[in-house]
């Protein structure tokens, strides 16, 4: 056994030294795809909560902070599912698969792109580089519920298909649908008061 080896063996499962050494790696990945601090930090506890219960199985071929990563992933997508099924009944009551798809393409084309700008946001491309605009977009994502800011990054940010995002998250493609067009509804409406004109207001 290497001296390396003898130093891993050595160490016994600890939440506490989890959190410690890895705990601000996991909630930047959980913040990354949740938007909410508060969900986020959720994920992390109930990600090192369900390794120590998982501790003997922890084979040690991979690092201790992979294997976490590994669990608090799927604590996410189970974290979105149960936002998916609470959400989208409501959701589907109220907007039609016919309002969804046509709502959809009305205000975006084949590329993603505004078919009738919200309002003049200026250079996209510029705001897209703008310091102020990417807080205050992240600041719009988290006031989206979970499920509407996770379905939009796996489609606008990361670039997967519907039925990309459909198998990970096991939905619809109607349901994907649904909480795609009221995330970027919910996109639309707070990027157009925090950009446009009342940008200068301090973030609550």
């Amino acid at each position: 056994m290497t001296n390396e080896s003898r130093d891993v063996a050595k160490q016994e499962p600890d939440p506490g030294r989890w959190l410690q050494e890895y705990g601000d790696a996991l909630f930047r990945y959980a913040l990354r795809r949740l938007h909410n601090s508060a969900h986020a930090e959720d994920m992390v506890q109930e990600t090192l909560l369900a390794a120590f219960q998982a501790r003997a199985r922890y084979s040690g071929r991979a690092s201790e902070k992979t294997w976490l990563t590994g669990i608090l992933k799927h604590k996410i997508i189970d974290f979105i599912r149960k936002q998916v099924r609470e959400s989208t009944v409501n959701d589907i009551n109220t907007l039609s698969d016919a309002t969804a798809e046509s709502g959809v393409d009305a205000l975006f084309d084949t590329r993603g792109q505004w078919v009738h700008p919200p309002q003049d946001w200026g250079n996209p491309d510029k705001a897209l580089h703008s310091h102020q605009f990417i807080e205050i977009f992240e600041h719009c994502m988290g006031h989206l519920k979970p499920a509407h800011a996770q379905i939009f990054s796996l489609k606008e940010i990361v670039g997967q298909s519907i039925d990309e995002i459909c198998k990970e998250l096991d939905i619809t493609a109607t349901n994907c649908s649904v909480m795609l067009y009221r995330a970027r509804m919910g996109l639309r409406r707070c990027l157009e008061v925090r950009w446009t004109g009342n940008n200068q207001e301090d973030l609550q």
